[in-house]
Parts: structure tokens; sequence; C-alpha cells
């Protein structure tokens, strides 16, 4: 028997590791040398402020000049007769619902589930029919790297930007996990980790309930709107609106969307010459609304404008490609010393929390203890790199050695004991130490480290056309959530939560 918690957001299946909302992420990133670094250390580059008056050069409403070129993503769409499935070992209802475009609220109907928090495998669920509505709009709303944490996110002096509107958000603060922080500082924390363009949230937050620039707004616990005990408060409102934001995003990009399921069941087929960005947006409102509020929020006059009137046309800012066609990964090494035999115990799952695509790999350090035991083993730096954000188990090391985490490649190490930890402002060579794994950060199964990349603020898939390539150990997936492979010279080390003679790895 499968037991899950039901939550109305797409859930993780626990295994090694989640990386969801972790409590305690350092916002600032370092510019300082710590002792024993080169005698001339990398320069790090000074990230300038953008201007909060831009001139408007176009107005809304103005034609657009086929901003944001993207191939149309042509699927099969249309109505569908009911169907049944078969609950698969891992299988969550929320996946189910996504994968056939229901709502779960239809599957639990129409099975009469008197909890849903449990699934049985091999048991058989009904797929109730659906009959879409008219395709949805085709108006892109802002460019990809308007979604996500990119190149020009950091530009954004985000405190200076909510003290300038005098809005609730910018006398808030809030109890996250002990810390007490500003309005400004949740949001760039949520920004960062989820890697979600903070002009973006703070647009939602005011076109949903004005806090940007309203000093005694109506809503005071819940500003999306989202009504849910546990995602009361800016921190998990944020974090909840950041994982539709990337599902809808990193969906698109993976071409496994074809309509949006929206809050009063209806179903809506994607207009397929939109762009990620907008389908992230669309995503997010599909969260909140029925079919004509969805359609008033996603289309000329709705959401567009008020991010128009914060921060300008949002094409100005568009980068692109963000990803480019001939993206390779620099040369990395395995994130452990020399001689030292670790065990590969997480294939490709989710490299932040839901919404994001399976781009991280886990590691566990040699021993035969299981569960979350103290490590002196060191994880390693994979490549050169400077060290530009630390917290709650977490490492950023920016390869690109200009201080902006949404730049060119970046890793996350996730797990990573405050013991002995490296500092910010720290430049590594590769093989140099970044800590000692652990449970610290998001939940955990055991001692290990998790390893994730970026791309210019993208999350990059572990199981796609950019694998990791560690030390000629190249990864693969299956599909499944932590079931994969690294294969060198024909050799394959497969996967396994634990020690096990298969799942063995040697640097």
């Amino acid at each position: 028997m499968l037991l899950r918690r039901f939550f109305p957001v797409l859930l993780l299946l626990l295994t090694a590791c989640e990386t969801t909302m972790p409590s305690d992420l350092d916002i600032t990133p370092g510019s300082i040398w710590t002792s024993g670094q080169p005698s001339t250390p990398p320069a790090v580059a000074v990230t300038p402020t953008l201007s909060y008056n831009l001139p408007p050069t176009r107005l809304p409403g103005d034609p657009e000049l086929v901003p944001t070129p993207d191939n149309p993503h042509y699927t099969e769409v249309g109505s569908h007769g009911q169907e049944e499935y078969m609950v698969q070992r891992g299988d969550m209802l929320s996946a189910i619902a996504e994968r056939y475009s229901v709502s779960m609220e239809a599957i639990i109907e129409a099975n009469n589930l008197t909890n849903p928090d449990i699934l049985e495998v091999g048991q058989v669920l009904i797929i109730p029919a659906v009959e879409p509505q008219p395709t949805g709009p085709a108006d892109k709303i802002i460019p990809d790297s308007e979604l996500i944490y990119g190149p020009l996110s950091a530009s954004t002096d985000v405190d200076a930007y909510i003290q300038s509107k005098g809005g609730y958000l910018s006398s808030y603060t809030q109890d996250v996990n002990g810390e007490m922080l500003t309005g400004a500082q949740v949001v760039v924390r949520i920004a960062q980790a989820y890697s979600v363009n903070p002009r973006l949230l703070l647009a939602l937050l005011e076109y949903r309930s004005g806090w940007v620039t309203n000093p005694d707004p109506v809503e005071t616990d819940n500003p999306f709107g989202y009504i849910d005990d546990w995602y009361a408060g800016l921190y998990r409102q944020l974090a909840w609106a950041s994982v539709h934001l990337n599902s809808g995003f990193y969906r698109w990009r993976a071409g496994t969307v074809t309509e949006w399921v929206l809050a009063d069941n209806s179903v809506v087929p994607v207009a397929p010459t939109i762009n990620a960005g907008t389908a992230g947006v669309q995503n997010f409102f599909a969260k909140l609304d029925g079919y004509e509020a969805w359609l008033a929020d996603v289309s000329p006059g709705g959401f567009y404008d008020t991010y128009y009137i914060l921060f300008g046309y949002p094409f100005d800012f568009a980068i692109e490609p963000l990803i480019p066609a001939s993206l390779f990964q620099p040369r990395m090494r395995l994130p452990f010393g020399d001689g030292e035999i670790w065990a590969f115990t997480g294939g490709p799952h989710l490299a932040w929390d839901a919404g994001t695509p399976f781009g991280a790999i886990d590691f566990a350090p040699p021993g035969e203890a299981l569960g979350c035991v103290q490590s002196d083993s060191w994880v390693t730096a994979v490549a050169d790199g400077l060290v530009t954000r630390t917290g709650d188990g977490v490492v950023i090391l920016d390869l690109d050695l200009d201080g902006n985490e949404g730049t060119g490649w970046v890793v996350l190490y996730m797990h990573i004991e405050s013991r002995d930890r490296v500092q910010p402002g720290t430049f590594l060579r590769a093989g140099e130490p970044v800590g000692h794994p652990s449970c610290e950060g998001g939940l955990s199964s055991g001692t290990h480290v998790h390893l994730a990349r970026k791309f210019n603020g993208v999350w990059v898939a572990a199981d796609g056309t950019v694998p990791f390539n560690l030390d000629g150990w190249v990864s693969a997936g299956t599909g499944e959530e932590y079931v994969g492979t690294l294969t060198r010279n024909g050799v394959v080390v497969e996967s396994f939560e634990g020690n096990n003679p298969i799942n063995q790895i040697q640097r």
C-alpha cells in the first residue's frame, strides 16, 4: 500500500532526498576572499542596478514585434472519453491527473475515493471524460528570461524597489524557521532558491493583492489568493507560486504539456505558439482561476498590464537564446576525493522541488551506517569556481566567476553540513573541499550530497541532451524518479538507495 500526503499541488516521492523549501538560505552573494586563496584571485564583476523608471518603448496593446521566437509546439489535443488507469509503484494522484489533463477532484469524484492520500498498487482508477474549452490565448506575456533567475535578475535591487513603492510589502516581516526576514529578503530567498525572477514575483504579488504599492491591502496572509493553512504567509505563498511557474515553464520546454486544467476543472488546450515563460504564467493562473477569470488574467489587459506598469515592456529584457543549441557542459569531476569509493544513490530526480526537471543526482559517502549520520568525508568542487551563496545545506558554485548565479554554469550542492562548510566568497579549485555530506536542508532519508546544475538560471536536466559528465561518467535516466545510471567506457553503475555493489563508484 502506498501512503501519500495529499496536497493540491504536485508533491515529490521521497526516496533519497527532497529539496523542498529549505529553511535557511543566505541571500547575500559573497564578495570576500578567505585565507588560503590564490594570491591573485579572479575578478568578481559588479552587476549594475536596473533603473526602475525605464521610458516606455511600447504601450499595452501596441503590436508585438514577434518577441521571443520559438518553434510552435503542435501537439495532439482534444477531448477524450472515459479511460482506466492501473496504479503503479510510486504513483501520486497529482501526477496521474496531470498525465491525463484532468483535475484530481474529478478523479476523486469518479472513483468515490474516501481517502485520496492512499493509492494501492494495481488499483484501477476511472479517468473521467474531458471536453476541453477552446484553445487558450496565444498572446505572449513575458520572455523566458523574465521567468527564471537569469542574467538580469540580480540587477534589480529588490529591497530598494519595494521601499520606493511604499506598499504593504515594504514593512512586512516574517519569521522563517526562527529567522526574522523582511519582505524583500523573503522574495530574494525564494527567487534564488527556485531560480525564479524576482521581478515576476513582485508583479504577481501586485496583480493579485496590491502588496507592492498598497500599504493597506485587503488580504494580508495569502497574497496570491491560494488558501491553505500550510501555505499561509509570504514565504510559502511565493514557494507555491514558484512551483507552478516552474512547472509550466519546464513542461513547455520539454513538450509534455498540451492542456491546462483550471481551478474550476475546465480543460484548456495550450496555444502552440506561446513561449515557455508565458506557459509558466498561464499555468500559475490555471491553479487559481476558473475559465473566465483565467482568460482575463492571461490575455491583453490582464497581468501583462501590471507587469508593464511596474517594470516596462517585458520583452525589452529578453535574453535569447538562454540555452544555445550548442550548449555543452564544461569539464567536471566526481564530487569526492581521489581513490575514494562512494555510492551512487540517486539517479535523475528533481533539481529543486516540484516543477523543476530531473536535474539532480545523489552520492553517499563510504560507510555501512544507514540514515542521517555524521560523516567526516569531504564533498569536493567539481570544477574551479566561486562560492556565491551558502545556507541551510546549500552551497552555490559559480563556474564563470562573475558572482552572479544567473549567468553561465552554476552548480548546486545540497545537504552540505554546516560544520566546516565553505564560506561565501571563497574561490575553489576543482577537487578542493566544499563540506561534509549530511541530511541538512530539505528532507533526506540518509547522509548524502545532492548535485544539480543551472545554465543562465535554467535548471539543466540530468537525463536530457546535456547530461552530467563527471570524470567521463555520463548520467542517464529511465523517466522514473531516482532511477538511472552512470556510464563510462561501457561500464555501467546503477543508482541504488544504500550501499550495494551495483552503485559503487570510484574516482
